[in-house]
């Protein structure tokens, strides 16, 4: 969806939303909120009727807010623990073919840094935007090419090859995970609707109080800045 907010640094972000949120708000309390008081001049006690209307809805959206944090959360984490394992996963495959005899080694290290810098450099970038790039695959299928000509010659090369083959594997069954969570590791489409949809619903519920003008812009406002920072938090 919105992934261009991701190269945009954090404080212009937050500052975005806050903007964007405060702004519906008080577009709201300006032209919107005169016709929803038609339904509710001249009754008494409506501020009382839309504060605890208002109070249980808070409680649900806050339920559903505290759940789109966690879940925000538990995926961050995820992905860093898979990252964290990949790039562990790299270093000691790289001192195992390292130890291969020359030319082998040098030219299997030099496959793998390859392999790691277009990670870092190009896949990643493309990751942060939900793309998943085929560049890697390439470079995999190449160092397992030359991975699994070599021929090991003494009892320790066929230990030194069997463990390296064990990496390799390894590596492969991390990146996997890490190219799955691109896709399937973002919150669902239908989450980010509802909370959005909660968040007018709420500032209409604002709109509904029977306050001065100002004192609805500084409540309305407020309350919208709030929501808006837990939004912004979660994306």
């Amino acid at each position: 969806m919105f992934y261009w907010i991701y190269d945009l640094p954090a404080w212009t972000v937050a500052f975005l939303f806050a903007a964007v949120f405060i702004g519906v708000n008080w577009f709201g309390a300006i032209f919107i909120r005169p016709f929803l008081r038609v339904f509710f001049r001249g009754q008494d006690g409506t501020n009382d009727i839309v504060g605890y209307i208002l109070s249980l809805y808070s409680v649900m959206y806050g339920l559903l807010l505290g759940m789109l944090a966690i879940g925000t959360y538990q995926n961050l984490a995820a992905a860093q623990g898979i990252a964290d394992k990949e790039a562990a996963t790299i270093a000691a495959l790289y001192r195992d073919v390292g130890a291969y005899p020359e030319p082998t080694g040098s030219t299997l290290q030099t496959l793998l840094k390859d392999y790691t810098r277009y990670v870092i450099d190009e896949a990643w970038p493309l990751q942060r935007k939900g793309v998943i790039p085929a560049g890697g695959t390439q470079r995999i299928t190449v160092f397992h090419s030359q991975l699994a000509k070599f021929e090991p010659q003494t009892k320790g090369q066929e230990a030194l090859h069997a463990e390296a083959l064990h990496q390799f594997n390894e590596l492969v069954s991390v990146r996997r995970l890490r190219l799955s969570s691109v896709a399937s590791g973002g919150i669902p489409s239908i989450m980010w609707y509802t909370v959005v949809t909660g968040a007018v619903i709420c500032m209409v519920f604002i709109w509904l109080f029977n306050t001065s003008f100002i004192a609805q812009l500084i409540l309305g406002g407020l309350a919208s800045f709030a929501i808006a920072t837990m939004i912004c938090l979660s994306a």
